[in-house]
């Protein structure tokens, strides 16, 4: 298999982690996940751009130009062959020794690696949706940093799979901000709530298209805070991550909230998140 290694496309055995790599020591480092359908990026730009936006809020050097990086990555996808799947971007701040908590003087070269996947599109799922849990969030108030330090996100997805379930919706004192791998929205009222971008979330690509979505087919979208007590009152609930799309919450814990046909406002947004991918990358089969 091909993937990324600094600025060549190599095969994977090829590619060697140095253990003093201050990702591999401190998860010092960003990443981006990136849909392709039909052999081509959805939101490249988007992606790209929150990319260097982490890069920025760490001072770390992205030793490459986004017009560099856009031909790097669809080389690899050219090259891989892969449809329908996803890439996975990262960039390291580098080796540095003797190992130190500062960030190493300038001369240390960030790592960049990249892998292609190919995984399908789970149309069943977001028919049916997921399940969820309610737990805190123990998660750092960098958030909005798209940063490969997950321990956090790990632990609250590993507690929703104790309890059966894909996601674990997550707050603070009361307040939801998102789930462990994706934003949450709720419809109430006849409004769609999301809580806003800053510190406490990521700024997420999918968010940001369903957002224009919700606002061309008329439905009134609020990016304030909410509580648990309008979490369960609400209409629907529904995530979005790259991965998963506009994927309906079809349970929070024993609150049941269909059975099984998601809400309209979900099934809406579910049809104008896929006409945009189609405007991007062509018509989809599944």
């Amino acid at each position: 298999m091909k993937v990324i290694w600094n600025n060549e496309i190599v095969d994977r055995s090829q590619v060697r982690i140095d253990p003093e790599d201050r990702g591999y020591q401190f998860g010092d480092g960003i990443y981006e996940v990136i849909r392709a359908y039909n052999g081509t990026f959805f939101c490249l730009e988007e992606h790209l751009d929150r990319f260097y936006s982490s890069a920025s809020k760490i001072e770390m050097n992205v030793p490459y130009t986004p017009a560099e990086l856009k031909h790097l990555v669809n080389r690899l996808l050219d090259e891989t062959g892969i449809q329908t799947g996803n890439l996975y971007l990262q960039l390291t701040r580098g080796v540095s020794s003797p190992r130190n908590h500062m960030y190493p003087d300038a001369g240390v070269l960030p790592m960049l690696t990249g892998t292609m996947t190919a995984v399908d599109r789970d149309a069943a799922k977001m028919e049916a949706g997921i399940p969820t849990i309610v737990t805190d969030d123990i998660r750092w108030l960098k958030c909005d940093i798209k940063m490969i330090s997950l321990l956090g996100n790990i632990m609250v997805k590993h507690e929703a799979h104790k309890h059966n379930a894909e996601e674990a919706i997550l707050h603070r004192d009361g307040i939801v901000t998102e789930c462990s791998s994706s934003n949450l929205a709720i419809v109430k009222n006849g409004e769609i709530l999301t809580h806003p971008d800053g510190n406490l979330i990521l700024p997420g690509i999918t968010k940001l298209v369903w957002i224009r979505c919700a606002k061309a087919l008329g439905y009134p979208v609020r990016e304030v805070p909410f509580s648990l007590d309008d979490l369960y009152e609400a209409e629907e609930v529904f995530c979005s991550s790259t991965t998963i799309e506009v994927m309906p919450v079809s349970r929070i814990g024993d609150h049941v909230l269909f059975d099984k046909v998601p809400g309209k406002v979900t099934r809406a947004l579910q049809n104008a998140y896929l006409e945009e991918i189609e405007q991007q990358c062509g018509l989809l089969t599944v």
